[in-house]
């Protein structure tokens, strides 16, 4: 009965770090409707701040993963909020400063903390979980908390920027990251006080074994795998896409003036909302659907609204909250249906049979994330010349992807190979 509780306690740890990933993530890529106007930043350079937290994620993805293997799920979480902390401070301190250079250093130091949560999180869930379909049923229960806080950064940001850009400033965003502060020395004190499993951690024997030099060099890893190699990839593209459709919607229709920043970050945070919805109905039917089934089936939808967003005008609108709202942007709400499920499906499949590789695997795993900020950076690069409509057939490859890897790339063709 203790061990049930613990892992009870234990997995409420983990909804919570899901849930301060999203804030902190979502609070970077919303800021870049502020300082296109505070620093008269371009549409991909407004992506600096998302670039640099997921930036983060190549440089700390592979010694986060070592840091989990040697000194456990405690240890790595604890430090991922302190560092957090420090990030979320750093950026305050650039809105007093008045300096991009500083906001973006900020962010990237945000994302050594994102990244190590991320590292902790999703390993931890699929293991309390059993792995397989109930491992991936619990990851997307994980990851509605993730949602909601997905949901409310860009919501509470639109509603301290107001209804116009004009003098919009990182200022602004003061009260929300004092809350993510607070957030995160509420967490470094819940972790401490909490006793976390730690099914990947070396043993003692381990340990002596590396420190004295006399590990047998294994000869295979977790790129052995093919199917982790390509859903690594596959990562790659989804955080990218997941990231890269609020973002880019964000700042182009916040920057027409019938729109404006209030409503187009409500219809964002809308984007988010339904991502926690179909999380939720993820973990409902995540025991009984395959992960393979719910990522075919959402790549496919996600590429079909993304064509509709494409192609419908945006001055054909649809009254809503007292305004006259593009009909295109709710296309870009219901994507969040889509994109809801496939971190758990991909991750699920990825890590399925890698055994004793599942926390070097997760290393590995997350410096892919760095999709995130390259994705939506190259997205706006091409928004910049192409328009913000257009670059999204961009994501829409990144789909065709993710289908690929659900249909074919996805199974184990490795099973030869020890895990034990």
């Amino acid at each position: 009965m203790s061990k049930k509780n613990g892992n009870i306690l234990a997995i409420i740890v983990m909804f919570a770090l899901f849930f301060m990933i999203a804030f902190v993530t979502n609070f970077a890529g919303s800021m870049g409707v502020i300082v296109t106007k505070q620093f008269g930043a371009s549409k991909a350079m407004s992506q600096l701040g998302t670039l640099a937290n997921f930036i983060a994620y190549a440089c700390m993805g592979i010694p986060a993963g070592i840091i989990l293997k040697r000194r456990g799920y405690k240890f790595t979480a604890l430090a991922a909020v302190i560092v957090g902390l420090v990030g979320v401070a750093v950026q305050w301190i650039s809105g007093y400063a008045g300096s991009f250079a500083v906001y973006v250093a900020g962010a990237f130091i945000a994302g050594f903390s994102m990244c190590m949560l991320n590292i902790v999180v999703n390993p931890m869930l699929n293991t309390l979980g059993g792995g397989g379909n109930a491992g991936n049923r619990l990851i997307q229960l994980g990851g509605s908390c993730n949602s909601i806080g997905g949901t409310i950064a860009p919501i509470l940001l639109g509603y301290l920027v107001g209804g116009s850009l004009d003098n919009a400033s990182v200022k602004d965003a003061a009260p929300a990251m004092i809350i993510a502060m607070a957030i995160f020395a509420f967490a470094a004190i819940i972790i401490a006080l909490t006793k976390i499993p730690e099914p990947h951690m070396e043993t003692p024997e381990e340990k002596a074994a590396r420190k004295s030099g006399s590990v047998a060099k294994d000869p295979y890893g977790p790129l052995s795998f093919r199917h982790f190699v390509l859903g690594a990839v596959a990562i790659f593209f989804y955080v990218g896409i997941e990231v890269g459709i609020p973002n880019t919607a964000n700042v182009y229709f916040s920057e027409l003036e019938w729109v404006g920043p209030a409503l187009t970050g409500t219809m964002i945070g809308a984007y988010w909302f339904c991502m926690m919805l179909g999380r939720l109905a993820g973990g409902a039917i995540g025991g009984k659907v395959s992960s393979k089934a719910m990522l075919s089936a959402t790549s496919i939808a996600a590429i079909v609204f993304l064509i509709a967003f494409i192609f419908t005008p945006e001055n054909i609108q649809i009254a809503m909250f007292g305004k006259e709202l593009p009909v295109a942007l709710i296309f870009i709400v219901l994507c969040g249906l889509c994109t809801s499920v496939m971190w758990g499906s991909i991750f699920n499949l990825s890590a399925e049979g890698l055994g004793k590789y599942t926390a070097t695997a997760s290393g590995i795993f997350m410096t892919l994330v760095c999709g995130g900020g390259i994705i939506p950076f190259l997205q706006n690069l091409l928004a910049d010349h192409v328009g913000a409509i257009q670059s999204y057939w961009l994501l829409i490859a990144c789909l065709a992807y993710l289908l690929f890897y659900a249909l074919v790339g996805s199974k184990n063709v490795n099973k030869d190979i020890p895990v034990e």
